[in-house]
């Protein structure tokens, strides 16, 4: 995970001159910065998770994950805006735009995104009350008190639905050092200063949300000024300007086509189990999926640092650049990803129980988590070949393959979740995902990036997945011969067993073995 702060590791680019060289430099830069920040914030979220519900119960952590999927829902408004958003930042960033022009489109995105936040919020607070009582099955939280903790999030997702908007602004700038350095600062305040409002405050679910508003307001707050400080003055004051949506609707309307399918592929059977299931059940459902979720911290410092790169360089029309860019950060997503997720699916049971310190917690979690996990991995592997579409401007085949997915998966989820429960939805997440792998990537490589698929299949990918999972095997038979310990002992096996997987999967790879090549030599020559 640190082979980032090697040099060598960029070795094959850093032929490139003049402006290629600082194009290097800033993937490096921002690469670093992303992941500093993501094992901050994830730490800062989960790390407390446990505490939360020590604080406020399973029951009450339920409604927080039923929050969670009425905001995934919520992302179907966002009409392809925030991906297009990223993209054209990127695309001023290489000289497509004017300071006027880009300017105006950020303006009059911001109208856009204002008039949805002001409609979310009021739907939220609006419906509290019908949520409380027609969707949740609470069982001793009363129902006042769920619809009010739901009206009190209606000011987080208008919040959190604005700073998306400049969150993009700054990713597709580039601005990835400031945007890491702020986005660890507001996650520590979310999630430490929670917890001493919820110790000498108040324990109870509102006051949880009312917090989290006023840190979701703050940091709404911050970003926008930074995004509008990032870009040039322009000689006119920014105006609201549909001549800018014009030039850009025609990709924001592949991206929401994108974003109204994966929003079905991904939170249906979410939305589905939170009306089947009680509410403390559906807590530790959702306390499974959030584990797995926490891949997501491991990809997206690659996928912000990916998405605008890539832009730039397809702009520029800089294949060779793009070709070993897109493998070496493949590479790199494997290397990371790859052995998080191993040792949650192998060793799912042992990590729930070393971080809740419950066992009945660690047995209702853990057939969940081992299973869905490997859906989550398949679907973060895709992140690059993904972006790298829709850096070329071609969203067509995501929304293709996506349209044939809902076709499918919606009616099996309504007919065989009912029947068989969550673990058949946890299969049916892994099934997507693997199609995705196998049909997406075979028809993304006849288009773009020819002749690089086996290459991404072999050396990016099943190298490292098949020297992983063999070592995860291996520690599964030598842990069965070990004396049992207690949690103590239970987390130096499994940061053993971490840092072994991830060996084994980094060198499954050019890029591992190269950085480990270059490291000797560096050491001998010193």
């Amino acid at each position: 995970m640190r082979a980032l702060m090697y040099r060598p590791a960029w070795g094959a680019v850093a032929a490139c001159a003049g402006r290629g060289v600082a194009g290097c430099q800033v993937v490096k830069r921002n690469l670093i910065a992303n992941y500093l920040s993501a094992a901050w914030s994830g730490l800062m979220g989960l790390v407390f998770l446990p505490v939360y519900i020590d604080f406020l119960g399973v029951e009450a952590f339920g409604l927080i994950g039923a929050f969670a999927v009425l905001q995934g829902w919520f992302a179907l408004l966002d009409m392809g805006l925030s991906p297009t958003l990223n993209r054209e930042m990127a695309r001023f960033s290489a000289g497509a735009h004017t300071p006027q022009g880009i300017r105006n489109l950020l303006h009059t995105m911001e109208v856009i995104y204002l008039g949805i936040a002001l409609v979310l919020a009021g739907l939220v607070m609006g419906y509290s009350d019908w949520i409380a009582v027609h969707w949740l099955k609470a069982g001793q939280l009363p129902v006042a008190t769920i619809a009010q903790a739901l009206a009190i999030s209606g000011v987080i997702v208008a919040c959190r639905w604005m700073t998306t908007l400049y969150r993009s602004t700054l990713l597709g700038l580039q601005r990835q050092v400031w945007l890491s350095v702020s986005t660890a600062g507001f996650a520590t305040l979310r999630g430490a200063g929670v917890i001493v409002v919820l110790a000498l405050v108040s324990p109870t679910i509102q006051a949880f949300f009312l917090f989290q508003g006023l840190v979701a307001l703050l940091e709404m707050l911050v970003l926008g000024m930074q995004a509008r400080r990032s870009l040039p003055v322009p000689p006119q004051r920014p105006v609201f300007s549909l001549a800018a949506l014009k030039g850009v609707w025609e990709f924001a309307a592949g991206m929401t086509l994108i974003t109204i399918l994966a929003t079905l592929l991904m939170q249906v059977d979410k939305l589905l189990l939170s009306t089947l299931l009680p509410l403390a059940q559906f807590g530790y459902f959702t306390l499974a999926t959030m584990m797995a979720g926490t891949l997501s911290l491991f990809i997206g410092p690659i996928a912000n640092v990916a998405y605008p790169r890539f832009t730039e360089l397809v702009e520029q029309r800089r294949q060779g650049v793009l070709v070993e860019q897109y493998h070496k950060l493949s590479q790199l997503l494997s290397c990371i990803v790859l052995p998080v997720a191993l040792v949650l699916c192998f060793f799912a049971h042992e990590v729930v129980w070393v971080w809740t310190g419950n066992s009945s917690t660690a047995d209702a979690v853990a057939p969940v988590l081992s299973v869905w996990v490997v859906g989550s991995a398949l679907n973060g592997l895709m992140h690059t070949p993904y972006l790298a579409q829709l850096a070329h401007g071609w969203s067509r085949l995501t929304v293709i393959v996506n349209a044939v997915a809902v076709a499918i998966i919606v009616p099996a989820l309504l007919v065989l979740v009912p029947r068989y429960g969550v673990m058949v939805a946890a299969w049916i997440w892994v099934a997507i995902n693997a199609t995705y792998i196998l049909v997406s990537i075979t028809v993304m490589h006849r288009r773009i990036l020819r002749g690089e698929k086996w290459r991404w299949y072999w050396n990016d990918v099943l190298q490292p997945l098949l020297a992983g999972a063999l070592v995860a095997a291996l520690l599964v038979l030598a842990k069965s011969w070990l004396p049992q310990g207690g949690r103590v002992a239970g987390f130096l096996f499994l940061a053993m067993a971490g840092l072994a997987v991830l060996a084994a999967t980094a060198l499954a790879t050019p890029l591992g073995r190269g950085v480990l090549r270059q490291g000797i030599s560096s050491v001998v020559r010193a």
